[in-house]
């Protein structure tokens, strides 16, 4: 056990290293861009594994927010990366990550956990309150960042005013904070599992969590250096595939979410359905809440366009999302089949964005 924190901490100063060489290098090379992308990797999984050290420390609810927050810092690092370039797409890379988290984390990470879960245990059971509260708040925040822009009359386009975006980013902020507040404090038994791990779980030394937390630090800002001097290749790769503009915040969705996908398919395959519900719907929110704000501020500061309101097709694929998600998680206990009925729509979220 020694061993492995111990190279996870190399790890994490290994990609420090990495990101410094890159940057100065830049990634002209194959042989240097082949390293930035493999130590990207690497950077993303010490991070959440970090992450989720503290979370033994700090408890389960606490923790699955902890590891939100460390995905959408990553997530943020990316899109303002992207943002940077000043290409053609950069008004509307924010939008298309955020909509591809949500659509990922909605049906793709809960329908793989109700699939898997459920063919495993043949039902599974979680908290209906924490898992409403968490997909109420998720609609609210969708709903009032990517939908409402398409009807407004003080800018043109899917856009918001200046003061527009200041009132959405303090909404946004304000409701998640409640979230936070509701989840670690008031009715923290709403988010805890239905059923107790089996298994003994050993709770990490302040010592090794506090370095856990520095190196949590370190990978993070690995990941936010290797994403600025990739995100040009990223942008390069989409255009040579002549793959739809979307595409680029799919490609950066799938990057952060994987390794959170993995930790909420385990809690699943664990019985562990509420853990991988916060993990989900949780990051969801968080990747709203706090990428939107810091976007917003970016592009009133630099005076960037940021279109934020979605097509047709995007509103039909959310409120698909969310009619669905209701159904799954209203009664409390769940089968592979619901699980399926996500991955479907998962997928043709995914055939409909390559295949317009």
């Amino acid at each position: 056990m020694n061993r492995y924190f111990d190279t996870t901490q190399f790890l994490s100063l290994a990609s420090v290293f990495i990101m410094l060489v890159v940057y100065s290098l830049g990634t002209s090379s194959a042989f240097v861009l082949a390293i930035a992308i493999a130590f990207l990797g690497v950077a993303v999984m010490t991070a959440v594994h970090h992450a989720e050290v503290i979370a033994l420390r700090v408890g389960p609810s606490l923790g699955a927010l902890i590891l939100a927050l460390s995905v959408t810092v990553i997530e943020v690092g990316l899109i303002v990366s992207l943002m940077t370039n000043d290409t053609p797409d950069s008004a509307v890379v924010a939008r298309d990550t955020v909509f591809s988290a949500l659509i990922i984390v909605t049906n793709g990470i809960v329908g793989v956990c109700l699939l898997l879960g459920g063919l495993r245990f043949r039902e599974l059971d979680f908290h209906v309150q924490g898992a409403s509260s968490l997909l109420g708040i998720l609609a609210v925040l969708a709903g009032i960042t990517m939908v409402l822009p398409n009807y407004t009359t003080s800018t043109a386009g899917s856009t918001y005013s200046s003061g527009q975006l200041i009132f959405v980013s303090c909404a946004c902020l304000l409701l998640y904070a409640l979230l936070v507040f509701f989840q670690t404090k008031t009715h923290k038994d709403y988010f805890e599992v239905t059923e107790v791990p089996t298994e003994d779980t050993v709770t990490p030394s302040l010592k090794r969590s506090v370095l856990s937390f520095i190196c949590l630090v370190l990978s993070l800002g690995a990941v936010i250096g290797l994403a600025k001097s990739l995100s040009p290749s990223i942008e390069a790769g989409v255009a040579a595939l002549h793959a739809p503009r979307a595409a680029v915040g799919i490609v950066i969705a799938l990057l952060v979410l994987l390794p959170e996908t993995w930790a909420a398919i385990t809690a699943a395959r664990a019985n562990q359905l509420q853990t991988s519900l916060n993990l989900a719907l949780g990051s969801g929110a968080a990747s709203i809440a706090l990428t939107i704000p810091v976007v917003a501020a970016f592009s009133i500061m630099t005076n960037r366009t940021l279109t934020l309101g979605l097509d047709p097709k995007g509103t039909a694929f959310l409120l698909m999302t969310f009619m669905v998600g209701g159904l799954t998680l209203g009664t409390g206990r769940t089968t592979a089949l619901q699980g399926a009925t996500h991955l479907v729509l998962m997928l043709a979220y995914l055939v409909m964005s390559f295949i317009p």
